[in-house]
């Protein structure tokens, strides 16, 4: 087993990059994922990393050997010291591996189900909703320019491993990809929509998300077919954005399933 023991090490200091720095994630098309359950989704994919960082502590627990046996790439043993410079969780469990982000093919006229995010710009936020779409069985992401890094840190613990089971895409230009889609658009919207229940959502759904102060540009609501609205009690103005989109697949996967009825 290979071992690195030096913070100057230049593998150490590129791995350090990749964790902090979105434009060399982006540079490089490359991401560290983190964690047992994170390294565990990813090989489950069938996927094969380009390295396994594993530390003193955490090649002592069997579940981190078993990891870093299944990945079938020899690993890189860290001292905790130098693994904990390169984690960024508060108490690393020991492994991390190194990924290629995928291209994310542009296949949206082929797509079972999009979710378009325009300005959502908290990393929690953006991997919640990655997680919900994987969930309920949608197949691609689109995130405008202006969004977080879907493959930050933060945002890969929150996809709980949703990331690899779906297309991810940075737009340039969100309204081309919504016209690429071709299927129905509907947009959330805080207030005057429909309630999304009472709404048909059957068919080739594309999901509009904006963030939660601005919300949606007037420019992609106008391409939506429906605009929806979550009840809510009175005095409550809005929902987090992604809580709002896990109501709102939640509802369209439950007309799909109980023949496409709106409730």
């Amino acid at each position: 087993m290979k071992g690195l023991r030096s913070r100057e090490n230049p593998r150490v200091r590129r791995w350090q990059r990749l964790v902090r720095d979105s434009r060399e994630r982006r540079s490089e098309r490359r991401a560290v994922i983190e964690g047992v359950h994170l390294v565990a989704a990813y090989l489950a994919q069938g996927a094969r990393p380009l390295a396994v960082l594993v530390s003193e502590a955490g090649l002592r627990h069997s579940e981190v050997a078993l990891l870093a046996q299944r990945a079938k790439i020899e690993p890189v043993l860290l001292p905790d010291s130098l693994f904990g410079t390169i984690a960024d969780t508060e108490t690393p469990t020991g492994i991390a591996a190194e990924i290629e982000i995928p291209a994310g093919e542009e296949r949206l006229s082929v797509s079972s189900g999009c979710v378009f995010m325009e300005g959502i710009q908290d990393s929690g936020n953006v991997g919640t909703i990655v997680r919900s779409a994987a969930a309920f069985g949608l197949s691609d992401v689109v995130l405008a320019q202006g969004c977080a890094d879907p493959w930050s840190p933060k945002a890969l613990r929150a996809g709980m491993g949703g990331h690899f089971a779906l297309r991810i895409i940075e737009a340039a230009d969100l309204s081309a990809m919504i016209d690429c889609f071709g299927g129905k658009i509907v947009c959330t919207v805080a207030r005057d929509g429909t309630p999304v229940h009472e709404l048909d959502l059957g068919g080739r759904l594309g999901w509009i998300f904006g963030s939660e102060g601005r919300g949606v540009s007037e420019a992609l609501v106008a391409k939506a077919a429906h605009r929806a609205t979550i009840p809510m009690a009175a005095g409550v103005e809005s929902l987090n954005v992604a809580a709002a989109a896990a109501i709102c697949l939640y509802e369209a996967r439950r007309q799909l399933s109980s023949g496409g009825a709106p409730s």
